[in-house]
């Protein structure tokens, strides 16, 4: 599997707010953070989530084969009104158990705290990280988004690509 061994010499190279930096450097729950940052429960806001069948790219990508069920999610992680991230997972059906799949289809579970709701031993490894602004994030031009892995007992559970608006929102 593969690990962006640079990955945190990038992050200390982005001109941004030290709480960005910590949420967008954990290798834990971004959901638990941001509670603890702003002190307010975090909501999750559903996006999007469907299951589709797996093409060539994300069979690849989660290590499945072709046509195995994924599922779609995009999510807002709200504090008090305010938007902090926007996810993207991908998750093979497949290899989660029954109980954190019906939790993963209900859309309003953070997926750090399915996890610790079952005490999964999960790592993360990180894919890429870097600046953007190909289009404004919740009102802000620039954001910082990063791609990793939820790898369970070295099984690919989960890819997920998060982004974070790079804006004072963070001078927390």
């Amino acid at each position: 599997m593969f690990v962006n061994r640079d990955f945190l010499k990038d992050l200390k190279a982005f001109e941004i707010p030290t709480c960005l930096r910590v949420c967008a450097g954990t290798d834990g729950s971004v959901t638990f953070l941001l509670e603890i940052m702003t002190r307010h429960e975090v909501e999750v806001i559903t996006e999007d989530q469907h299951l589709v069948k797996a093409d060539e790219e994300m069979a690849g990508l989660l290590d499945v084969d072709v046509g195995e069920e994924v599922n779609h999610r995009t999510v807002r992680l709200v504090a008090d009104g305010v938007p902090y991230v926007h996810a993207v997972s991908l998750s093979p059906i497949g290899r989660m158990p029954e109980e954190v799949r019906r939790d993963m289809m209900r859309a309003d579970i953070p997926i750090g705290k399915i996890l610790r709701n079952y005490g999964m031993e999960t790592r993360r490894d990180f894919d890429t990280i870097q600046m953007e602004s190909d289009g404004p994030l919740f009102g802000s031009r620039e954001y910082l988004s990063r791609t990793y892995r939820i790898v369970h007992h070295n099984d690919m559970l989960m890819w997920i690509k998060e982004r974070f608006p790079a804006d004072g929102r963070w001078l927390l």
